[in-house]
Order: C-alpha cells, then sequence, then structure tokens
C-alpha cells in the first residue's frame, strides 16, 4: 500500500460504472449529486459512463451491485459513499468480501490523522480508526479535503476507486488522484456544445440521426424541458483521439447540423 497517486497503467479505462452508496439517497434525504458530477467530468476526460446506480446500506446489494459491474465486464468502477465512521456503512468490509481479502488498518493514515487533528495516539477514536480501515492490498490515497481515504483497488482488468460521499471531498479526491487516471490518453477527448434550433424535437431528430451516422462518436440530445415555443437546447457531444481532433469533430457536426436545418428553413444559433 502506498499514500501516494502512483501513475495508472496505460490500459483502457471504459466502461465506466458508477455507483452511489447510502440509504439516505433512496430515501430521498439527499440528492444524488455526486454521480452526476463524475459523469459529467469522466466523459470530458474521454471516458464512456455505461451505467450509473444507487444503492442502500445493505451488505448483499452492495456486494451483487458491484460484483454484477465486474460480471459485466466494466474497466473501472468508482464508488462514493460508504466509509464514514459510522456502524451502518459497509462499503469496505463488501469490497474485502468480493475480493476474498480481510481488512486492516493503515497506519499511515493514522499518522495523518493525528499531524493534521494534531492529537497524539491516545486520542485516536474508534471512528477515525474505522475510517483508517481499508481492504487488505488496496492502494490507499490519503484524503486531502476529509477523513475517510480514497482507496483504490485492481481485478484482473478492472480498477475499483472507492471515494468518500461528501461532494466536497469526493471532487477533491477525484481532482488529486482520478482526474490524471481518466485523463491518461487512452480515453481520447470529448467536447460539447450546446446549439438550438427553432423546431420540435421529432422534426429535428432526422436531421440529428444524419449527423450522428456521418461523424462517428457523435451524440446529440434535445432537451424538451428546458425547450420554448421559440427554440429547442441541443447538445452536440463528440469524441477524437485528442483535443485538436474532437474539436474538427465538433465543428464538423455543428457544420453539418446548421447546414441541414438551415436547408429545412429553420435556423441554428449558438
Amino acid at each position: 500500500m502506498d499514500n501516494a497517486a502512483s501513475a495508472p497503467p496505460a490500459a483502457p479505462t471504459s466502461p465506466v460504472e458508477i455507483f452511489s452508496i447510502g440509504t439516505e439517497l433512496l430515501l430521498g434525504r439527499i440528492q444524488d449529486t455526486n454521480s452526476h458530477w463524475l459523469a459529467e467530468h469522466i466523459s470530458e476526460l474521454g471516458g464512456t459512463i455505461a451505467r450509473i446506480t444507487i444503492v442502500g446500506d445493505d451488505r448483499e446489494v452492495i456486494l451483487g451491485a458491484l460484483r454484477g459491474a465486474l460480471d459485466r465486464g466494466a474497466r473501472t468502477v468508482v464508488t462514493t459513499g460508504g466509509l464514514g465512521p459510522t456502524p451502518d456503512v459497509l462499503t469496505v468490509e463488501c469490497v474485502a468480501q468480493l475480493f476474498g481479502v480481510g481488512t486492516t488498518v493503515y497506519q499511515p493514515a493514522l499518522a495523518d490523522f493525528m499531524r493534521r487533528r494534531q492529537i497524539g495516539a491516545a486520542d485516536i477514536s474508534p471512528a477515525l480508526v474505522r475510517m483508517a480501515t481499508v481492504p487488505e492490498n488496496a492502494d490507499v490515497l490519503l484524503n486531502p479535503a476529509g477523513w475517510a481515504p480514497c482507496l483504490r483497488l485492481r481485478q484482473a482488468d478492472s480498477t475499483l476507486f472507492l471515494m468518500p460521499g461528501p461532494p466536497q471531498e469526493m471532487q477533491a479526491v477525484f481532482d488529486r488522484y482520478l482526474r490524471d487516471y481518466f485523463g491518461s490518453g487512452s480515453n481520447g477527448q470529448s467536447l460539447a456544445r450546446r446549439v438550438y434550433v427553432n423546431m420540435h424535437e421529432g422534426e429535428v431528430a432526422p436531421f440529428a440521426r444524419q449527423v450522428m451516422d456521418a461523424v462517428p462518436g457523435t451524440y446529440i440530445k434535445g432537451y424538451i424541458a428546458l425547450s420554448n415555443q421559440q427554440r429547442l437546447p441541443l447538445d452536440v457531444v463528440v469524441r477524437g483521439a485528442d483535443e485538436a481532433d474532437a474539436q474538427r469533430n465538433l465543428e464538423r457536426a455543428v457544420t453539418m447540423l446548421g447546414e441541414l436545418i438551415v436547408g429545412a428553413g429553420r435556423q441554428l444559433t449558438g
């Protein structure tokens, strides 16, 4: 184990599955903003999200959900939540069981807790010990914005990241460790642009299909809920081998879409 972000292998990171863990999410007590944030940022880095799942704090459900992701061939599995100090959080125990390993207290994490809190070993609480407990053989990536560390485990061609649930901590951990992992170059690059058309979704759909067929890696989505009588917002999302290639694909897709729409006597703006 180490507490540094060692360079990840240049292996494919997609498809990606995201799991938000916590019964409070299923009860509607808090909103799952983590999955939205992760999907946006992973997609921008070229990753492909295959599935987003919310599960409660139930051992068998968590085990079944994560095992299913590995069985489906997910190259990267990202979880948020279930790393806190309370007895109902089970993510570490479930992942240890899934990988067939035990758990251990990661002493460098306790040392980090003591340094940051300016306390001695005698002041380490059971809650801090619980947050420093990790699956054996996990890479431990210390949390720059909180206490529970990020954990990385590998099984065959899959990499599993366990991230803390509080959004501020999750985002800080992603920026410190996962951004380089997803941005390693194996995924390519994704870019998006929002445009507006004075058409109904049904009218623009054939044109969107033509563009998606003509420019590989393009996805066009209209948002009826955000439309009004004058214009419908469309997101044009493209992929490329790198940023320059993605930019060329984006310009090509938007230009082609605009030509088709203008040819139909309508307008595209944005």
